[in-house]
């Protein structure tokens, strides 16, 4: 496609101005038709420790200003290939979780009528169940591919079921994953026993752990990854704890020893030839972050991604 309307012109005006969609893209409601749609997801009403993430979407796109049109790592030009567009923040109910996750459902399945894909800004990561749950309608279980320095497959935090340290396993439960094509990328750090490692197998996941990728670099975690979700439909949800805190400080719950921002973006580029369904790129909690360090993070994965669904949907 060549008739997409593309970002605002920075030689006309100025990237520090005007309103700050993700980069700088046209409204949903500006355009006749949209392949690509960037949502936002302004909740943290499941976080276990660092509130703030209902701020991350307006932090991520006010982060995302300096984004080009051309994107030389994959030698792509998304808004050329794509219409892609900001469709805003889905509004949730900050006082009832239960009933926020299915605004989050809904919303999603209703924007999923008016678009191929969605890539969406947390929040905390509660939202990845909602969001798991409308994409299986229309392409049941998927691989999931999941960057982050935690699991997300607890059972329940202080007798909640439904929280952003449960979603990966409240999804297998309900079917929502494909058992054998699924992973975690990145985690590190403490659990609270080695029981977590075997309900994590049992609920369908492999491991390529921030120690693996150390050992062994960036390119055997390619494989492995690769390897594992095949040619499967596949959801990707980003925690932006996978970083490590000296790349993203602006985050519910860090851990030392994360990967960098290149070892991240490098991954994700690996993913060209896959069928991507959907993705989230949440816990972005600007509250804690310096110099917009995860945000402008945060906003160069979410445009890797749109760019790898642009080049898909042109294939």
């Amino acid at each position: 496609m060549t008739d997409n309307i593309g970002p605002v012109d920075a030689s006309v005006n100025p990237r520090y101005s005007g309103i700050a969609t993700f980069a700088r893209l046209p409204r949903i409601e500006d355009v006749p038709r949209a392949d690509i749609a960037v949502v936002g997801i302004p909740f943290d009403s499941g976080v276990s420790y660092r509130p703030g993430t209902r701020f991350g979407p307006s932090h991520v796109r006010e982060s995302s200003r300096l984004l080009r049109p051309y994107n030389p790592a994959q030698d792509v030009s998304p808004f050329q290939l794509a219409q892609v567009v900001d469709a805003g923040d889905i509004p949730v109910n900050p006082f009832d979780l239960t009933e926020a996750v299915t605004e989050v459902e809904r919303a999603a399945l209703a924007l999923g009528e008016q678009v191929q894909r969605l890539v969406t800004i947390g929040g905390d990561h509660t939202v990845a169940l909602p969001l798991l749950r409308a994409v299986a309608v229309k392409h049941g279980p998927v691989a999931v591919l999941h960057f982050d320095a935690h699991l997300d497959t607890w059972d329940t935090y202080f007798g909640a079921p439904i929280t952003h340290g449960t979603p990966f396993r409240r999804a297998s439960e309900e079917g929502l994953i494909d058992l054998t094509a699924s992973c975690h990328v990145g985690t590190r750090g403490p659990l609270y026993s080695k029981q977590d490692l075997e309900d994590d197998e049992r609920l369908g996941f492999s491991i390529v752990s921030s120690e693996y990728i150390e050992e062994h670099g960036v390119e055997a975690a390619i494989d492995r990854i690769l390897t594992r979700i095949g040619d499967k439909p596949l959801y990707v949800s980003i925690d932006i704890d996978v970083l490590d805190p000296a790349h993203a400080p602006g985050t519910g719950t860090p851990e030392a020893g994360g990967l960098t921002s290149r070892e991240l973006l490098r991954i994700l580029r690996a993913l060209r030839d896959r069928d991507i369904v959907g993705a989230d790129v949440v816990e972005v909690s600007p509250a804690y972050d310096h110099a917009q360090m995860t945000g402008i993070a945060a906003s160069h994965v979410v445009y890797e991604l749109v760019t790898l669904l642009a080049a898909r949907l042109a294939s």
